[in-house]
């Protein structure tokens, strides 16, 4: 049994944005879709909402309107065995308008706010030895694109 899925508000273009993810991602697929009745919101027949799935987990599109826009508040979080892993997401969601911020964040061109980190990361940053901590976050804070040879080598040295 699920227990959340998480809404996302769009403005018209929910429909794209869930082909465009459920093409990123190997596993995607499209679960259904709702239309707009007349007298509602939008014109009859419009897109309301795309239920899709995206690495076991189950989201909703919504064409909500214009009203609410993504923020950083929110990041859906791909967490990566390997650097092609990495380098696969990160230029697939950075495309046709997506943009890089830092430390393995990225927008893509819908505005939606992505992570993209390896898996080895969390154990990093959950080390008891406080300098193996502090060194891997320092590295990581100097990144854009996260890259694990990079914070492996900060891990280690000391």
């Amino acid at each position: 049994m699920k227990t959340i899925t998480p809404c996302l508000w769009f403005d018209g273009n929910a429909e794209e944005a869930v082909k465009f993810y459920t093409s990123v991602f190997k596993d995607g697929k499209i679960l259904g879709t709702s239309y707009y009745g007349p007298g509602m919101h939008l014109p009859e027949g419009t897109v309301l909402t795309v239920t899709f799935e995206i690495m076991g987990q189950e989201f909703m599109a919504l064409n909500g309107g214009p009203e609410f826009k993504f923020d950083e508040a929110i990041s859906l979080m791909i967490p990566c065995d390997t650097q092609e892993e990495i380098d696969y997401y990160w230029d697939k969601l950075t495309a046709a308008g997506g943009q890089p911020v830092q430390c393995g964040w990225l927008k893509d061109k819908f505005g939606l706010s992505w992570q993209v980190v390896p898996r080895i990361i969390e154990k990093h940053l959950n080390d008891k030895d406080q300098a193996k901590t502090d060194r891997v976050m320092k590295a990581v804070m100097g990144m854009v694109k996260l890259d694990i040879a990079e914070i492996e080598k900060a891990y280690r040295e000391g």
